[in-house]
């Protein structure tokens, strides 16, 4: 593999590891939030408005910045009705010719996801709800975690290029 791109490689990996590793810890996090709440709603009779949507935005953080350290662990599901049977080499293949596919999907959300992050700031959009928080930062959470996710996949796509071209040559 040529070193620019070993490097992306290398960068991209070490990136989702970090961010990952951070998001795994969100969840102990919404669960200390609902407990919070929990604990006020049925032992103090003081339930929050914000408690449920601020859990829910947690856990959305949670699998978003997840996305890309998934794909590492190889975590994502898949269908592995003919793709578990088959060769490393035409798994390969057939990511190499799929890839591009996920690619062009998380182009497409990403610019979804700036472009409703432009608005949410632009216009300060507020949930629709009594505690009305800003959209502002999920949606830039959103914005990363499909930014890393895309990194990713533009990275796998690379490993497999490089075990079918690159490494037959070494």
């Amino acid at each position: 593999m040529p070193k620019p791109i070993k490097a992306f490689v290398s960068w991209v990996e070490k990136t989702n590891t970090v961010v990952g590793k951070f998001a795994m810890y969100l969840v102990f996090l919404m669960i200390g939030i609902l407990m919070f709440e929990s604990i006020s709603r049925a032992g103090f009779n003081r339930p929050h408005i914000w408690a449920v949507e601020l859990a829910q935005f947690t856990m959305a953080a949670y699998y978003i910045l997840g996305g890309g350290y998934s794909d590492i662990l190889d975590g994502h599901v898949r269908m592995d009705l003919l793709y578990g049977r088959w060769s490393v080499k035409r798994r390969a293949w057939v990511d190499l010719f799929t890839g591009p596919v996920m690619i062009f999907y998380l182009v497409t959300l990403l610019i979804g996801a700036i472009s409703s992050t432009h608005y949410a700031l632009e216009y300060g959009q507020k949930n629709y709800t009594p505690w009305a928080p800003p959209l502002a930062p999920i949606k830039i959470i959103m914005c990363i975690g499909i930014t890393l996710m895309l990194l990713q996949a533009v990275a796998v796509w690379f490993k497999d290029l490089s075990f079918l071209v690159w490494e037959k040559k070494s």
